[in-house]
């Protein structure tokens, strides 16, 4: 899908192709590849580059015009299970125009940065400050989700929490990756940027993006090393409940153990042929039974726990 926009009035507006200076196009068919081509005299392999993502973050410049890609994080979708994920967008710079290429519908060019641009130099450094700020934000999101499976851990007994947090554990991965590829991209733009017309208040503006784009690397990786530093932890946690719980029920079995004896005594036909011979009715017998199997209970109960409360301070 090809959208074209022109600025007015500091504001960007969809418009015609022949009044459009930024041309977005989204999940681009062959059809509009070939177009791209025709019109611009950019290359089939460059487009699809911008749709890959695995192809790493760059600034490339040919004869007809200048490529910039970089990382941007996937929109999240509840079917990847906590797994966030990074996906490419493309740039190219011709004479005059700006054409944006990416695989899926994303709200680029909204909110509050864009309230205000003065030309395409001005849409591209915002596109950066727009990125960094969507890492931010989701690094954010990832702490929260963290915290909270932090405390779900804390009572499990399944894998299933600590799986969730190798997924967030992933997903930093892959952010550092991105954000560290999108951070030499900005080197080298800096480095191009009088060859691109940037102003100087535009190169004030790329420099502030780069400090950001820094502290946003920094961000991710504290969080992965702090994520990365109590997996180990919080699977112990999870094979300690499990060990509590394994205890618990062995000494239920072991309490029912000698209980299970008398009862296969007690059902005995014999039982109440030797209580009669002692002058004891079944029914007093079984009544002195039931009372002797609930003392045993408890004393087997008892001896259970004072050995176990002494093995938990040794």
């Amino acid at each position: 899908m090809l959208t074209y926009y022109k600025i007015v009035g500091q504001k960007l507006e969809q418009c015609s192709k022949d009044e459009g200076v930024l041309l977005v196009c989204v999940a681009p068919q062959n059809g509009e590849m070939q177009e791209l081509s025709d019109t611009y005299h950019i290359t089939e392999h460059d487009i699809r580059s911008c749709l890959d993502v695995n192809e790493l973050g760059r600034l490339a410049h040919e004869e007809e015009y200048s490529l910039i890609i970089l990382k941007r994080p996937k929109n999240y979708s509840t079917l990847d299970n906590l797994l966030f994920k990074i996906d490419s967008l493309g740039v190219f710079l011709v004479p005059g125009k700006m054409i944006i290429v990416m695989a899926e519908p994303h709200p680029l060019l909204e909110g509050k940065h864009f309230a205000k641009v003065r030309n395409l130099n001005d849409v591209l450094t915002k596109i950066f400050l727009g990125t960094v700020n969507h890492f931010l934000g989701h690094l954010n999101g990832i702490q929260m989700v963290s915290d909270d499976l932090q405390d779900k851990v804390s009572s499990s007994v399944s894998n299933k929490y600590l799986i969730q947090m190798f997924s967030l554990e992933k997903s930093l991965v892959y952010y550092l990756n991105a954000i560290n590829s999108n951070a030499r991209v900005l080197e080298k733009l800096k480095m191009n940027a009088p060859k691109l017309g940037f102003a100087e208040e535009e190169m004030d503006m790329l420099e502030d993006i780069i400090i950001d784009n820094q502290q946003c690397q920094k961000q991710t990786e504290i969080y992965l090393n702090i994520l990365t530093g109590l997996m180990d932890a919080r699977g112990s946690i999870v094979g300690n409940n499990l060990n509590v719980l394994i205890k618990r029920l062995t000494l239920i079995n072991i309490i029912f153990m000698p209980l299970a004896v008398l009862a296969g005594i007690g059902g005995m036909s014999e039982y109440t042929m030797m209580t009669e011979r002692w002058g004891i009715g079944w029914k007093m017998g079984y009544t002195l039974f039931l009372i002797g199997a609930v003392v045993i209970g408890l004393l087997t109960y008892r001896i259970v726990r004072m050995y176990l409360g002494r093995a938990d301070k040794e």
